[in-house]
């Protein structure tokens, strides 16, 4: 269309340039003395343009030969930089295809060649850690920090990730902090910094990384679960030789994280550490707050052995649960051993025996004998040291 537009307006400019002439009876009178000549204006008109064009097309000749040269150079000098390009780009497909050595010099082409130097870098960096070879994998990078400014937080990124994986997790944390100084923390860096921390067993940075990705829906919901406990039971762990810092870490735990591991590791250490005031609080507010599905029987077994306290209470709030799970056998198991520490005789009896009966056990057959040895039974205890002993055996 555009082009029949333009063929219709050339017409158009003949046809009045035409009936311009025609109507144009104006003539110039040339002197040069001593000659005089007269033409018409229409021809005047038509050399002038001719001139000019010709003087024209001279200009652009001398132009293009004296340009000739400047020209080869740009020209060559494109090529050089097309080649570089596909030079680069054969780098990072060689990268992905894990061809690090392929990958590695083409890299290092490019990067002589001027392409992308600091990308070069990086890339033949992670070509060269892939390799195994430290030597050139640090003269990369620094080559990366030093040839192009704006590859800096990408060098520091790469430069974490490499040492992660390397598991030299306090070099991955001083790169992150670096990165942390000049462009913040975003959700990468977050992962990365998790990852080292993990590795360090810096736990109480773990849980701080932890709640903010999954306040930012970084993580699956599964996955942060999973890290939490994993943290929370290093961290119980690494406190359960100090009854304050240990309380004090409980008391400041949130509902949410109290999961079924976190709160038997913190009964342990608690019953381990004597603190049976704190265990009590603990696993009573865990089994009051569960429902069926979610019962710890494991719990059962810390309760039933703990030693201070109002062991009448503690008893009230075992068969208070019995009555929710009347075929507990560890819940009848602590029963009974409250039962008998308390010299609740035919209770305690009635409740290992109830125990027994749901499940066979050998600790069932122990604690009934030495009931029995107690109240001077001695047939009925060796009866139950035998059966014990032959479920050792099986």
């Amino acid at each position: 269309m555009r082009g029949l537009f333009w063929i219709l307006a050339l017409f158009g400019l003949a046809v009045a340039v035409a009936l311009g002439a025609r109507l144009n009876d104006g003539y110039v009178l040339l002197v040069f003395p001593p000659w005089r000549a007269e033409v018409s204006l229409n021809l005047l008109i038509l050399a002038l343009i001719g001139l000019f064009m010709a003087f024209y097309a001279v200009m652009r000749v001398f132009s293009a030969t004296f340009g000739l040269p400047k020209r080869v150079r740009e020209y060559r000098a494109r090529q050089q930089r097309d080649k570089a390009g596909l030079v680069f780009q054969d780098a990072v497909r060689l990268l992905f295809e894990g061809r690090f050595g392929q990958a590695m010099k083409k890299a290092a082409e490019a990067h002589g060649a001027g392409t992308a130097p600091g990308l070069s870098a990086l890339i033949a960096a992670r070509a060269a850690q892939r390799m195994r070879e430290p030597a050139k994998q640090q003269y990369w990078l620094e080559h990366a920090k030093t040839d192009d400014p704006r590859t800096e937080a990408a060098t520091l990124m790469l430069d974490a990730e490499m040492a992660n994986e390397e598991r030299r997790f306090d070099a991955a944390l001083a790169a992150l902090e670096k990165l942390q100084g000049k462009q913040g923390r975003h959700i990468a860096a977050l992962r990365l910094e998790l990852r080292a921390r993990q590795g360090a067993g810096d736990w109480d940075g773990v849980i701080k990384l932890v709640r903010q990705l999954a306040k930012r829906d970084a993580l699956p919901d599964e996955v942060v679960g999973e890290i939490l406990t994993q943290a929370h039971l290093a961290s119980i762990a690494k406190r359960g030789v100090d009854e304050r810092r240990l309380i004090s870490y409980l008391r400041n735990l949130p509902n949410e994280e109290r999961g079924r591991r976190v709160v038997l590791a913190a009964a342990r250490a608690l019953n381990a550490l004597g603190a049976n005031g704190e265990a009590q609080k603990l696993i009573e507010s865990a089994l009051d707050a569960t429902g069926d599905d979610a019962w710890q029987p494991e719990l059962l077994v810390i309760y039933g052995r703990l030693s201070d306290g109002e062991l009448p209470a503690r008893i009230a709030k075992a068969e208070a649960w019995l009555r929710r799970h009347p075929d507990d056998a560890l819940l009848l198991m602590a029963l009974g051993r409250m039962c008998q520490r308390q010299r609740l005789w035919g209770k305690a009896q009635s409740y290992l025996e109830a125990s027994l009966s749901v499940e066979v056990t050998q600790e069932a057959h122990l604690e009934l004998a030495r009931l029995f040895d107690q109240l001077g039974k001695s047939e009925e205890a060796n009866k139950h040291y035998r059966a014990s002993a032959l479920l050792d055996v099986h």
